[in-house]
């Protein structure tokens, strides 16, 4: 069993930039692909980016604004967010699953992923 924890949301300007983090549980953290994923007010959860041990892959909507990265050693996956736009209002999700496959259609499935964290919420002021 995996558990995550997000933090790091909050309220924020367009045009600014916000780190969420993802701690995850268990000692295999580093053969697990992490991905990020959120889910906007009367939306439905949609993918952001994802990370395995040698690849990153990111929705077209926020390519070359976030940045997705990881620690192994802090069993920790990071997403930096960069020129937020208010359309990036949403709470954003932390997902694991222990894979090695890897294909953007792979790590973008929300059913691909077997553990999730609880949330945090981003929001941006326009």
């Amino acid at each position: 069993q995996v558990q995550l924890v997000e933090s790091g949301g909050g309220l924020v300007q367009a045009g600014d930039s916000l780190g969420l983090s993802c701690v995850a549980s268990g000692r295999t953290f580093s053969s697990y692909t992490m991905g990020w994923f959120r889910q906007a007010p009367g939306k439905e959860r949609e993918f952001v980016a994802a990370i395995t041990s040698g690849n990153t892959y990111y929705a077209d909507s926020v390519k070359g604004r976030f940045t997705i990265s990881r620690d192994n050693a802090k069993n920790t996956v990071y997403l930096q967010m960069n020129s937020l736009k208010f359309d990036d209002t949403a709470v954003y999700y932390c997902a694991a699953v222990s894979t090695s496959m890897r294909s953007y259609a792979y790590v973008s499935r929300q059913s691909t992923y077997d553990y999730w964290g609880q949330g945090t919420k981003v929001t941006v002021s326009s």
